[in-house]
């Protein structure tokens, strides 16, 4: 399987063409958006646009995508909504966390994260991939290229339970890739010069990651 990992969109249209052009060049089996799809105005110009894509949109919102996005993904028949559900795909189980509260320094998922955190480890199988907005505390997650600015619970959760992949973006200049233990933790913001990442992906093989250049 491949994924073309994306996130922090911000409902642009430029950014809207080039994922579509990445779609067209590399074929991708399918479009994993790590929130902040939308700009807050307008939302459903923008859900309207992602409903064309010409391969299954999994998605989950940002801090940018008010709850409403939530409900016009639900309307739409070719995105899913990952926030505590589970996708299944050839083998891999896929879940995720919608949402995230900027703060300083830091980032959370929700107000009570714990508990919502603890909700997506009840969906999560032997191969998992979690797709969340925030990156986890540590990791690919520099502001400013100086201060860590992720979500302390995430780290803790990953250190525990170790699925396969977390797929994040938020932190738009710390883009790349990392492990927490034997987790891959892929950035695959475009929210500055960024194109996304291309994950090849199975339940037999461990993921390996290319990122594209806009």
């Amino acid at each position: 399987m491949l994924l073309y990992a994306v996130a922090d969109i911000h409902g642009k249209p430029e950014k809207l063409s080039l994922i579509k052009k990445n779609i067209r060049e590399h074929k991708p089996d399918m479009l994993v958006v790590a929130g902040d799809i939308t700009n807050y105005l307008h939302p459903a110009r923008t859900i309207e646009i992602m409903k064309g894509m010409p391969i299954p949109v999994l998605a989950v919102r940002g801090n940018s995508d008010f709850p409403m996005v939530e409900t016009l993904i639900s309307e739409s028949s070719t995105i899913s909504s990952l926030h505590l559900q589970k996708f299944f795909s050839e083998g891999i189980t896929f879940t995720g966390i919608g949402g995230t509260i900027p703060l300083p320094f830091r980032s959370k998922v929700s107000f009570r994260e714990k508990r919502i955190v603890e909700k997506m480890v009840s969906k999560l199988e032997q191969h998992s991939v979690i797709v969340v907005h925030p990156p986890p505390f540590g990791v690919l997650d520099r502001v400013f290229g100086r201060f860590h600015a992720g979500s302390r619970i995430l780290y803790a959760m990953i250190i525990q339970h170790q699925p396969v992949l977390c797929i994040c973006g938020h932190i738009h200049e710390d883009v790349g890739s990392g492990f927490i233990g034997k987790t891959l933790i892929v950035n695959c913001s475009i929210g500055k010069t960024g194109a996304g990442a291309l994950i090849k992906f199975n339940s037999r093989k461990k993921p390996s990651v290319i990122f594209l250049e806009d």
